[in-house]
């Protein structure tokens, strides 16, 4: 792996390209091929050799199955071989795994470690910058693995079943909302029941013949009078994932014939602000309160006509820490110099995960707003608690509760997004989180006392699992096709 992967690395730093023969040379690679068998066989009975022999199968990049096999082949073969003499010979001699300190072991795996994972990070500008990312989003907490992050919540949530006689108490919180919007719920569907004056309005779109499916996009666009661009996003999805502005017929095609389930289309809302509102009420109560307000900017750079996107987008102290995945998605212009003054927008999805900045915004809450938000709540029929998403033009007007349209509504498992802010303590988080779960807990309690019949476990668990093993068998192909083309 060292050699496969780390041999492009290492020739970026010429001291050591200088001295490293080209040994991804076809002759050398096609030699290599044929005698893997011999040469992997010969490497583990010859002492120095396993090394060179193992590194030199990365850099000419020979079949992963074909070093694969005649590994599995030798191992039961040479290790028996070379290890039981050895044993003996160590009894042999009074020798036993005891018979002195273990630093020198600790040390050479410390070695070993530093050689393969660190000192290939400090070989070019481009990898220290590297290693600078990685330490700085694992410092972050907002950055940290959401099953690391979660792992307390999760507990907190696991005492909050006990005490409320089950986890399935939660589908109860949104008698309105399938399973209470815990997952796998139509954003489509969902928009219907809102107040029609406040959404921006959408069309599900399902897929079947791909030229079908674009005719009927487009004579949907005509019959509302929309125009592009508009943006399409999974009916069904989760973190921003899959959302795209759609300027051209051309990108709507394209976007269409990949589609693999139904897909949400609204007009896209210029803004140019949007925010998270959450929001809950007590069943039984006549009005309700905003949990938490998070207000949400854009990530947008600015050309000097000196650098590429890259370095731009390297060079910010935000933006850096989700590099890779505004390169990805701006793979078509990341050599590209905008000019002095040109914007380019990174992400449209207002969405954490895709690189939008959340910042706390408790002084956007007005009794107007709160108002406002009631209003749509009470209209809204089985709605107790969630986030709205809205986008709005003018910050005066929407603090007056005059300027909000609603791109979507989630349920019972959305987050109290402004957690993410930066200046947000860890401890700060998880209180916000603890709250907010037992807000959850409390108001599914209240709808099951007043009838509400809560999603059968066996059905919330299926539900659960197929939204968790579905990413998890994508990222397992799309590795197996990285491996093994």
């Amino acid at each position: 792996a060292l050699g496969r992967f780390g041999g492009d690395l290492a020739r970026r730093w010429p001291w050591l390209a200088s001295r490293l023969p080209n040994a991804r040379g076809e002759a050398s690679g096609r030699w290599l091929d044929r005698h893997a068998a011999t040469v992997i066989f010969t490497s583990r009975f010859t002492p120095g050799a396993r090394l060179p022999a193992y590194l030199a199968a990365g850099l000419v990049r020979i079949s992963p199955l074909r070093f694969g096999f005649w590994t599995a082949m030798a191992v039961p073969v040479c290790t028996p071989a070379v290890a039981l003499p050895s044993a003996r010979g160590g009894l042999a001699t009074g020798q036993s795994e005891t018979a002195g300190p273990g630093w020198p072991l600790v040390a050479a795996a410390a070695s070993v470690f530093t050689f393969t994972r660190v000192a290939p990070l400090l070989v070019s500008p481009a990898a220290r910058l590297t290693l600078r990312i990685r330490i700085a989003r694992l410092v972050r907490w907002e950055f940290w693995p959401a099953w690391f992050f979660y792992a307390p919540v999760a507990l907190w949530v696991l005492l909050l079943a006990l005490r409320h006689r089950g986890i399935t108490t939660v589908t109860a919180s949104n008698p309105g909302i399938p399973d209470g919007g815990v997952v796998g719920e139509s954003k489509f569907d969902i928009l219907q029941k809102l107040p029609a004056e406040f959404v921006i309005p959408g069309e599900r779109l399902v897929p079947g013949e791909g030229q079908d499916l674009f005719d009927e996009a487009t004579a949907s666009m005509s019959r509302r009078g929309w125009r592009f661009p508009v943006v399409l996003k999974p009916d069904v999805g989760q973190r921003g994932a899959g959302v795209r502005l759609i300027r051209t017929g051309a990108q709507l095609m394209s976007y269409l014939l990949t589609a693999a389930s139904a897909v949400l289309m609204q007009p896209f809302h210029e803004g140019p602000y949007e925010a998270g509102i959450f929001y809950y009420r007590c069943p039984g109560d006549a009005n309700g309160q905003i949990f938490s307000i998070t207000d949400k900017y854009f990530p947008i750079v600015e050309g000097d006509g000196r650098s590429t996107l890259r370095e731009l987008i390297n060079r910010h102290p935000h933006y850096r820490l989700q590099a890779s995945l505004f390169l990805a998605r701006h793979a078509h212009r990341s050599e590209e110099i905008p000019a002095v003054g040109e914007q380019v927008r990174l992400a449209i999805a207002g969405n954490h995960a895709q690189g939008t900045i959340f910042r706390d915004g408790g002084h956007l809450l007005t009794s107007e707003l709160e108002a406002r938000v009631n209003d749509i709540a009470r209209r809204t029929p089985g709605f107790f608690i969630g986030r709205f998403h809205v986008r709005y033009r003018d910050t005066a007007a929407f603090m007056a509760g005059r300027d909000l349209a609603i791109v979507e509504l989630n349920g019972a498992t959305a987050e109290s997004t402004n957690i993410y802010d930066p200046r947000r303590s860890l401890l700060g988080a998880y209180r916000v989180l603890f709250r907010q779960w037992s807000l959850v807990f409390r108001i599914g309690t209240a709808n099951r006392a007043r009838g509400v019949v809560p999603t059968p476990t066996r059905r919330l668990v299926r539900l659960v699992w197929n939204h968790l093993t579905t990413p998890l068998a994508d990222s397992i192909s799309d590795l197996s096709r990285a491996l093994f083309p």
